[in-house]
């Protein structure tokens, strides 16, 4: 499906296709085209609540502002979006910066690099029922039947969370599923559990009739997980040829943020324009969720959004090597970094 949408406020056209399998969203600059750089942008899922900020940037003309025509296309999780971009066809994409620091390293022609790290805090979750049997302890795990769709960036984790929290993986019962059905099967209790982003289904769930007091999200973060989530990434192409580009998408983008942090009604309405099908009321707390748990945490009101801690990053790391050791650990402790940024005062919320 595609959606061209105008630059007038609000008011958008819409026309459906596939292209590549792969659902496009994107948007004409009033610039003429020749003024301003192409840069196509690749999204780790479909517009959602948490889409918003890139939206915003968008719809007020950040993107613009900056010289760049910005066209968002759509992909199937955040691990596929690394594999996509990698292909040449695209210039930066929304992430997971944990396959990308192992796409690297299991591909070292590949120097793709995390350039504003948007998910200070993962949103990697177990989501499940307390009447199916799930505590709030990863220990409960064992016993249950837990779905976990293969090329969910969640379940990629399983290998160090199960490990760094002792869980009897022998004891756990995984089976694949796809990620439409995943909140449905935990709805009608043909699973206890599954793998996902907390902020985004926990709403979808409620929204589904189970009660909130029935849902446990066992956030990984709370439980050890020492990792990093979604990144802005640039393709090596684009940083080397043009770094300027690339400073000027994180500007725009954080306008964005700061746009939908401030007003999360304004980044719903700019959801509901360009999805179809959507509940503004679920979308708005997906929104809310993913500012509060995973963007707009402690450390970065702290030290400004965008950037890592030396020290955890390393220790990210280690804990990334639990379940498989890195062929080059230097080139995975290079696949972030902070040259493109903004300065830090300009970061702080």
């Amino acid at each position: 499906m595609r959606v061209l949408s105008r630059r007038a406020p609000l008011s958008f056209s819409r026309r459906s296709f596939m292209l590549g399998g792969a659902l496009a969203v994107s948007a004409a600059a009033t610039r003429p085209a020749a003024a301003a750089m192409p840069i196509r942008f690749l999204l780790d899922w479909r517009i959602e609540g948490p889409t918003a900020p890139l939206l915003a940037a968008q719809e007020r003309g950040y993107f613009r502002d900056e010289g760049l025509d910005v066209v968002f296309d759509v992909v199937g999780g955040p691990r596929q979006a690394v594999v996509q971009l990698a292909s040449g066809d695209f210039d930066a994409a929304l992430a997971d910066v944990n396959a990308l620091i192992r796409f690297r390293d299991a591909n070292p022609g590949q120097d793709a690099q995390a350039v504003m790290m948007l998910h200070d805090r993962p949103a990697f979750a177990v989501i499940g029922r307390r009447s199916r049997g799930i505590t709030p302890e990863p220990a409960g795990l064992e016993g249950r039947k837990l779905g976990a769709p293969a090329a969910d960036a969640a379940f990629a984790q399983w290998p160090v969370f199960s490990r760094i929290n002792q869980i009897d993986t022998g004891k756990v019962k995984l089976e694949n599923i796809g990620f439409p059905v995943r909140e449905p099967m935990l709805a009608s209790g043909e699973v206890d559990a599954f793998f996902g982003f907390g902020p985004s289904s926990l709403p979808s769930l409620k929204a589904r009739g189970v009660p909130a007091d029935d849902i446990v999200v066992m956030t990984m973060a709370e439980h050890g997980l020492l990792l990093y989530g979604n990144a802005v990434i640039a393709s090596a192409r684009l940083a080397a040829q043009e770094p300027g580009a690339v400073r000027g998408l994180l500007r725009a983008i954080l306008r964005g943020i700061r746009d939908v942090a401030a007003n999360p009604g304004f980044g719903t309405q700019l959801v509901a324009q360009r999805a179809e099908n959507v509940q503004p009321e679920v979308e708005r707390e997906r929104l809310a969720l993913t500012l509060e748990q995973n963007m707009l945490t402690p450390y970065v009101r702290q030290h400004g959004l965008g950037g890592v801690d030396p020290a955890r990053w390393a220790q990210a790391l280690d804990q990334i090597a639990l379940a498989q050791p890195f062929k080059d650990r230097g080139r995975a402790a290079d696949s972030f970094s902070d040259a493109y940024l903004p300065a830090r005062a300009d970061r702080l919320f």
